[in-house]
């Protein structure tokens, strides 16, 4: 039997590549590729590049622990920072070499018989590993918009997360569908240029101020002196730990949420000056049923003469522009799709999964619910791993959910080579004993709250549940070292 070409596939180059691929090597495990369908590293820093992109998470808490940046310009790093600063990590810890660019997984398939993956490429080649890590994300591949005619515009269509740099917006009429956290970011920054800007609002979002400042020179120069970053991120956590995890988690023990909603109440009434149009904007549920906003301009866009904020549902996209069901034809040039992406859905992972018996991982999750054991593995799915699986995720930074979960795989390959084992797998018992955890303790998050139901919010599966695991950033971190490595079956 011969042995596979990698030991171990990564895929994706975003952050949670390059966290995986830097446990990998601190672990002593060299021999892995990473395969990245962009030209360059960065993930959805590098696909999302529309006016405005920004982190809605304090620059602080937004990079690894061990590799945090004095030179960030704001509290919240703008698009091209957070793309510079994963630049910077592949560059620091030698990985450009390990990865290949331009390279589209379409399938990996489970080989019982060898105990390997095939991993299927666009290009028609194929490749073989012992064990694959699942890090491709879930904010790269646009989700497009279940409306009929789109295809039909004959205007310029663009996705936020396919943004056309080439296109002048200057003079032209736009239409933006979506009021989601990219439009929020979107929708201040082509206004003043546009001759008109329409909205196609489905749900409200709620928009709370955000601290957004350049650095002044005293914490830039606080970040450079020993300790004074870890200042800095402790504080930062402790308000993203505030802001999220304990206030949805734990919203029926302190419903720190209503006090939110009172805060954003307020920032709508002093920011919108038509009652009319601030009522539109009004959510109906509470904070944290649909992810928040956070920006100190979006709201106040709408008392401009230019931007039309239309909450009628569209009927269809024509070639001149977008219909709405009460038959109102707004006429466009450009059309922005701010439709997001497919998050907490059974094909949310861009490619196809088989594992063992043939069995599909979109399948199992369709049968059986979305669920993984830590948020990492799927019984019957050996020798895979994935970095922002179902349950895995509290909501704070990606950054600890990335070094939690790459701890939690390495201690798995670790293990696996000291058993000699070609084979590891989560039990079943272990994954149910997990899931019925999370059922257990979900009573207690603000999604269960009668008003969430008139979120439409991404949070939500298909089957109504929210794969988000109910518990802080600190928790997970103790359990990515401390989970019973009895929970997986190792065999040669």
């Amino acid at each position: 039997m011969s042995a596979p070409q990698h030991h171990v596939v990564v895929i994706g180059a975003g952050f949670s590549g390059i966290g995986a691929a830097i446990a990998l090597d601190r672990a002593g495990l060299h021999d892995y590729v990473i395969l990245e369908a962009g030209a360059e590293p960065g993930g959805t820093w590098y696909w999302n590049t529309y006016p405005g992109i920004a982190v809605d998470i304090p620059s602080f808490s937004y990079q690894f622990s061990f590799e945090q940046s004095a030179d960030w310009s704001r509290t919240y790093a703008k698009g091209r920072e957070l793309k510079g600063y994963a630049d910077r990590c592949v560059a620091k810890y030698g990985l450009r070499d390990r990865i290949r660019f331009d390279t589209q997984v379409t399938a990996a398939r489970f080989d019982d018989d060898t105990s390997t993956w095939r991993i299927e490429l666009a290009t028609g080649e194929s490749l073989t590993a012992r064990f694959v890590i699942n890090a491709s994300g879930v904010l790269t591949v646009p989700k497009p918009p279940d409306i009929k005619g789109v295809e039909d515009f004959a205007g310029v269509t663009m996705h936020t997360a396919r943004w056309d740099h080439d296109q002048d917006l200057t003079g032209k009429r736009v239409a933006i569908v979506g009021t989601g956290a990219s439009a929020v970011q979107v929708i201040p920054e082509i206004a003043p240029n546009v001759e008109h800007l329409t909205v196609f609002q489905r749900t409200p979002i709620w928009c709370l101020p955000k601290f957004d400042v350049p650095l002044p020179t005293v914490a830039r120069w606080a970040m450079r002196i020993p300790g004074g970053r870890t200042v800095h991120r402790l504080l930062s956590q402790a308000y993203v730990e505030l802001t999220f995890p304990i206030s949805a988690h734990y919203y029926t023990t302190l419903p720190l949420a209503d006090r939110a909603e009172k805060l954003g109440r307020a920032f709508l009434k002093r920011e919108v000056h038509d009652p009319a149009v601030r009522d539109k904007l009004t959510p109906r549920y509470a904070v944290g049923c649909k992810r928040p906003g956070f920006h100190n301009t979006y709201l106040s866009t709408y008392n401009r003469d230019n931007v039309e904020l239309v909450t009628e549902p569209i009927d269809r996209v024509t070639a001149s522009g977008v219909v709405t069901s009460d038959g109102a034809a707004h006429d466009v040039d450009v059309l922005i799709l701010a439709t997001g992406f497919k998050v907490m859905d059974v094909d949310a992972v861009t490619f196809d999964v088989t594992g063992s018996g043939g069995l599909a991982l979109a399948d199992f999750w369709e049968s059986n619910r979305m669920q993984a054991y830590e948020g990492v593995s799927v019984p019957g799915f050996p020798n895979f791993f994935s970095v922002m699986g179902p349950y895995g995720y509290v909501g704070s930074s990606y950054f600890a959910l990335i070094e939690a979960q790459t701890h939690h795989i390495v201690r798995c390959l670790t293990q696996a080579g000291d058993r000699a084992a070609s084979r590891v797998e989560v039990s079943t018992e272990a994954n149910d004993r997990y899931f019925a955890e999370m059922m257990r303790k979900r009573g207690r998050q603000i999604f269960w709250q009668d008003s969430c139901s008139l979120a439409n919010s991404y949070y939500f599966d298909r089957n109504g549940d929210v794969p988000l695991r109910p518990g802080t950033t600190f928790e997970v971190y103790l359990r990515s070292r401390r989970f019973p490595l009895r929970d997986y079956e190792f065999s040669a």
